[in-house]
């Protein structure tokens, strides 16, 4: 069974500091996105030179562009059956490794 993804869920970004039972998975999942990124996409950037809430697209980014965006998506659905088939979720959802992070932990929450 697919769940879709259609909104960010209502998280408190401005947490200073996690449940220690959150982080570690919060921390491991953040290094596979990362590779993921570097992966998919084909980026000459370690994964380790990748800011948590460094933008992925836009000025001061990362650089990616729309043919990123659909590569991430598929990545996404692939690695984590998350689906993002609504433009504004995905734009929300893929501004930062964070936002990324937190959408699939709130997919893999709601599968349990």
């Amino acid at each position: 069974m697919r769940h879709q993804i259609t909104a960010l869920p209502d998280l408190d970004w401005n947490l200073t500091r996690p449940s220690a039972d959150f982080l570690p998975m919060t921390n491991d999942l953040k290094v596979e996105v990362k590779k993921m990124l570097v992966e998919n996409l084909m980026l000459q950037v370690a994964a380790e030179e990748i800011g948590d809430d460094q933008p992925l697209f836009g000025p001061d980014s990362l650089g990616l562009d729309s043919v990123d965006a659909l590569q991430l998506v598929v990545a996404l659905e692939k690695n984590y059956g998350l689906k993002i088939s609504d433009p504004h979720a995905a734009k929300k959802t893929l501004q930062t490794v964070n936002n990324i992070t937190a959408t699939i932990e709130a997919h893999q929450a709601g599968k349990k």
